[in-house]
């Protein structure tokens, strides 16, 4: 699924280039907690969150993060936001909930991740 479609289905707010809405998102994974996404995350995968720390944005040096979804209206501050723009990681916010959010992405065939 595209990111643009996500961002359709998730009626999100695009926080980076329109240049990234083209990029294929093979699957997701939805958390809160940074040890859950380090050792779940196995593959190449947006994550779904509600953390908007520095953190969040490191992770994907150390997993391939393709984009990340900030949940419950939640939008990083400038600083990160230009970090993801460091590395190419696209970005949007969506008023919905985490649970809400991985249900619409679900039903229209966005697949969990495997851990």
């Amino acid at each position: 699924m595209k990111l643009k479609k996500i961002a359709e289905l998730l009626e999100a707010d695009i926080l980076c280039d329109e240049i990234h809405l083209e990029k294929e998102i093979p699957c997701a994974f939805g958390s809160d907690l940074i040890s859950d996404i380090l050792m779940c995350t196995k593959e190449p995968t947006i994550l779904l969150t509600g953390l908007t720390n520095p953190q969040i944005v490191r992770l994907s040096d150390m997993i391939d993060l393709l984009g990340i979804i900030f949940v419950r209206g939640k939008k990083p501050p400038q600083e990160i936001m230009d970090m993801a723009k460091e590395r190419n990681l696209p970005m949007i916010s969506t008023a919905f909930t985490l649970y809400k959010s991985s249900g619409i992405l679900y039903n229209n065939g966005l697949r969990s991740c495997k851990i």
